[in-house]
């Protein structure tokens, strides 16, 4: 159990499926029920990693519509050698969210976690937790976009590194070191916040 899983993340799962390939056989076909089915197996984990790589809610809404609305369209485009449906609705969604980064030209805005309070109620221990998960998701956005996508990747949604390094357009090597180096961030903001 990872770190992050003990605070609460929980990562969908992985399972890979081998009608993939009918499924999109069938949306190419025109084929609406496939698409659905599509959808309903993949939205969640698409929308999540979008969410947790925007931190906002309308931005991975747009990401996961856009993605879909494009493997609609272009079905026939997937190549299933180069990693799992899901990673390359994740891809699309990544690209999305890009776009709309680039085009603000500004980074996700902070959300300051801590409040001011101590936690000394009688829910001591679901307060810390929540504090916790705040402090680590403050930290998550202050990090870059590419380490950002690491921890997103591999560590929230715990995918496999061949399959998150598809996902964000990059080897395996550039991958591990992005997630390296955003660990090493991660572990040096969420120390400050704890220091009195």
């Amino acid at each position: 159990m990872s770190w992050l899983t003990r605070l609460g993340f929980v990562a969908p799962g992985a399972a890979a499926r081998s009608d993939e390939g009918a499924l999109l056989a069938r949306v190419v076909a025109g084929d609406a029920d496939a698409l659905a089915l599509i959808y309903r197996r993949e939205s969640g984990s698409v929308y999540r990693y979008a969410l947790a790589l925007a931190g906002d809610e309308a931005a991975a809404l747009d990401a996961v519509q856009e993605a879909f609305a494009k493997l609609l369209h272009g079905a026939q485009d997937y190549q299933p050698g180069r990693g799992s449906l899901g990673a390359y609705l994740a891809g699309m969604a990544r690209h999305q969210l890009l776009n709309q980064w680039r085009d603000a030209r500004r980074h996700v805005p902070l959300d300051d976690a801590d409040d001011g309070e101590s936690g000394e109620s009688g829910s001591d221990l679901r307060l810390d937790t929540a504090q916790q998960q705040a402090q680590l998701w403050t930290a998550i956005r202050r990090l870059s976009w590419p380490q950002r996508e690491a921890i997103v990747l591999v560590d929230l949604q715990e995918r496999s590194y061949e399959d998150a390094a598809a996902i964000a357009g990059v080897s395996a090597d550039v991958l591990r070191t992005r997630l390296h180096r955003a660990r090493q961030r991660l572990a040096d903001l969420l120390a400050v916040g704890e220091r009195p």
